[in-house]
């Protein structure tokens, strides 16, 4: 599909990629939702995830459905949900907050940990809103960790993709995770990387307490960076050989030349560490069913524009505004 799109012009102060993706992190926002309902999707025999709904006045089971789902250590709760929900809701969709198992504080209801492979997860939610429910327009928008579930579960689905997935937004999807990880070693990705690791340690702390028998306390030393996280956490409670070994397996990178389903892919040539480079070695913009948008500048995730209004957070508005044309064709 084609689509004309409002160019990304950054905020005068936010022409670093550091400092936009700082910015975007910690700037305070107000949003103008109804109360959500909360919903328990079960995606495993053992496992449910909680999202937050936000229905039209009904619940039409005609009105189109966008599903968001946050990035590394976000939840539900992230402002670039509460933003994309906010839009998405004036445009008349139904809006679904999705946490990732574990996150927002749903450690208990799953014994597991999470990890960027388990897009079988978001096609139970897709399943249950569009077989259970009957919904039948659902879209999909994930950011950054979310962004490389959300193509490798399109990607998974090929030329079976169902005919109620009508489309598909990820923003710096983390499609290469190796080459994520590798980022985040550069010195000046150290408040990142220290980020990460202390709510990735904090999170595994709160599901040893829950699930002792699964999760020791100690035994795997000092955990330093997110690489280390997921060779000494993440790979061997997977049955990964190492984190490279996982990186590898879970990568939307693989997939990506698979999706059929109409997707917008956005990411910016200065993101600090979703680095350019590896779009440019997996080259989504040769598949005619992705729209590739890469401004220069934009951070990761963030792309503050110097306009204001619904303009101001670009991306967002970009995303209701593609599951809108796709929703009225």
């Amino acid at each position: 599909m084609t689509l004309e799109m409002e160019k990304f012009e950054p905020h005068r102060l936010l022409k670093n990629g550091h400092a936009m993706t700082i910015a975007a992190a910690f700037v305070r926002r107000r949003f103008d939702l109804p109360p959500a309902e909360e919903r328990l999707f079960q995606v495993d025999s053992e496992s449910r995830i909680l999202g937050h709904c936000h229905w039209q006045p009904g619940k039409r089971r005609d009105a189109p459905v966008l599903v968001i789902l946050h990035g590394l250590e976000g939840s539900s709760e992230s402002n670039y949900v509460y933003g994309i929900a906010e839009k998405a809701f004036r445009a008349g969709f139904h809006a679904v907050r999705l946490n990732q198992r574990t996150c927002g504080g749903t450690e208990k209801l799953t014994p597991t940990l999470y990890n960027s492979g388990m897009s079988g997860d978001y096609r139970a939610v897709f399943e249950e809103l569009s077989d259970g429910d009957g919904f039948e327009q659902v879209f999909f928008a994930g950011y950054s960790m979310g962004g490389n579930l959300m193509t490798k579960m399109t990607g998974e689905f090929g030329d079976a993709a169902p005919k109620a997935l009508r489309g598909v937004c990820v923003v710096c999807p983390a499609m290469d995770l190796g080459a994520c990880a590798d980022a985040l070693q550069r010195r000046d990705n150290f408040f990142y990387q220290r980020h990460f690791v202390k709510g990735l340690m904090a999170r595994y702390a709160r599901k040893a307490e829950l699930f002792p028998e699964r999760y020791p306390k100690n035994g795997f030393g000092a955990v330093r960076s997110v690489r280390e996280f997921d060779d000494k956490i993440t790979a061997p409670h997977f049955g990964y050989r190492d984190a490279q070994d996982y990186y590898d397996a879970v990568g939307a990178k693989k997939v990506v030349a698979q999706v059929r389903v109409p997707m917008l892919m956005i990411t910016a040539q200065d993101d600090p560490f979703v680095p350019y480079e590896l779009f440019l070695r997996a080259s989504p913009g040769q598949n005619p069913a992705i729209i590739f948008v890469t401004p220069e500048h934009g951070g990761h995730c963030g792309f503050i524009s110097k306009r204001s209004g619904v303009e101001r957070f670009w991306a967002e508005q970009r995303i209701v505004e593609f599951c809108d044309a796709i929703r009225r064709a």
